[in-house]
């Protein structure tokens, strides 16, 4: 039964799980069934999980009875009575809080309850935002890996016009070093490049709870998509959808029930009891001789009695102390509200911004590297100009392919930023 009892929980928790989180995934199946892995095994989401299982179960235990006290009686000295001597009794007695404590006590949980279900959601959506920017990372290290493949072969054809030149005595030697020298610098950097690829690949399988020596095959990532970035709408979506802003409002739920079940404590709780007592035969010559009425009949009773709430002072602190969190909860509402408006604006500013970068890189800086490095070579083969500005070329070139892929990586990233800001998929329309 505990076992089916435990599935069950799990089947729910993957049912809600499903539509608590939508995320984005711009067409690439690869990013989805990562995220789809990680939502399933990160520890910390399940950690989330089993926070909210706890305080759904907590609902349970603060609107259910006090347990009844059961107290049974033997008499050392039996006392006696017309009926006869009471050897000892049984009483038992129930605890009922006034009208609404349970109830009240019953609503806080249940808020902080949903709190931590938003909160697996926060969990969630941290988790959905850190794989991606650990994707994207990868997107860009195996691009720059294979940018630093082309451009070593292309150095090496350099070094091999280097050679011929030389030999034909039209060329000088130390041309010929100085390419050796960038190809093991391009080679240098292309293993720098693996070492941050193997870092960003041990991170991604952690958020999976996987090995970290598990390997990802080359990313690829499909185009980037083109989004309109509209701020005010970006904030409205994310008063309404961020989760931990959900979880603050219920927190301040959960406090204002604190203060009114506090205020109820103002009001004594009601005990209700029954007792039985043993009532043994008359023993005695008179009564031996002339039992009376109803001896050795047992006696039974039943009691209604009040707790007294004395002490006004405790209840009055009670009171202080509940609105007093009440109160810090309204601030800490508005402070993550605060937080989160910057952070949506600051992520949708540099979303702008890279979208701009990019645009320059491509249709500006990308065609004149090119151009330039096209013209040195021709100079170069024809001798007019010297290898060092043949170098200078292609690093410019290098610098701006690598620039532009580090940016559509950080294109990528930021719109992960700003989905993780508004709590909720960016762009809608490639939500999965």
């Amino acid at each position: 039964m505990k076992i089916v009892k435990v599935g069950a929980w799990l089947l729910l928790w993957v049912q809600a799980d499903a539509a608590a989180l939508d995320y984005a995934t711009n067409g690439d199946p690869a990013l989805a069934d990562l995220v789809s892995q990680a939502l399933e095994h990160n520890p910390q989401v399940r950690q989330a999980q089993w926070d909210h299982r706890a305080a759904q179960e907590r609902v349970r235990q603060v609107i259910a009875l006090p347990d009844p006290m059961v107290s049974v009686t033997r008499h050392l000295r039996t006392p006696e009575t017309r009926v006869g001597p009471q050897t000892g009794g049984i009483s038992v007695s129930q605890r009922i809080p006034w009208f609404g404590k349970r109830s009240d006590e019953g609503k806080v949980a249940e808020s902080q309850a949903a709190a931590r279900e938003e909160m697996v959601g926060a969990r969630r959506a941290e988790v959905v935002r850190q794989v991606k920017l650990a994707y994207y990372d990868l997107a860009y290290l195996d691009r720059a890996i294979e940018i630093t493949a082309e451009e070593e072969e292309l150095l090496r054809h350099y070094e091999s016009l280097a050679q011929a030149r030389y030999s034909q005595g039209v060329g000088l030697q130390q041309a010929v070093v100085k390419l050796q020298a960038e190809i093991t610098r391009v080679r240098f950097r292309r293993q720098e490049l693996l070492r941050k690829r193997t870092d960003a690949e041990a991170a991604l399988n952690a958020l999976r709870d996987q090995p970290v020596h598990v390997r990802i095959p080359t990313v690829s990532p499909p185009d980037r998509p083109v989004v309109k970035v509209d701020g005010e709408e970006l904030q409205r979506t994310a008063r309404a959808d961020r989760p931990e802003l959900k979880a603050a409002v219920l927190r301040m739920e959960s406090e204002d029930g604190s203060v009114r079940l506090a205020r109820r404590q103002y009001w004594p709780d009601i005990v209700v009891g029954a007792a039985w007592g043993s009532v043994g035969d008359r023993r005695d010559a008179q009564g031996r001789m002339q039992p009376p009425p109803g001896n050795g009949k047992d006696v039974y009773s039943v009691s209604v009695g009040i707790s007294i709430p004395l002490y006004r002072s405790r209840y009055d602190a009670a009171v202080q102390a509940a609105s007093a969190r009440h109160s810090a909860a309204a601030e800490a509402y508005r402070n993550l509200a605060n937080e989160v408006d910057a952070a949506v604006r600051s992520a949708a500013f540099r979303l702008e911004m890279i979208e701009d970068q990019v645009a320059l890189f491509r249709n500006a800086l990308l065609p004149q590297a090119e151009q330039a490095l096209r013209s040195t070579e021709e100079a170069y083969s024809t001798g007019t100009t010297g290898v060092l500005e043949l170098l200078d070329s292609e690093e410019v070139l290098l610098d701006v392919r690598l620039g532009l892929a580090r940016l559509e990586a950080d294109y990528m990233k930021t719109l992960a930023e700003v989905e993780r800001a508004i709590g909720s998929a960016f762009p809608a329309e490639d939500s999965t």
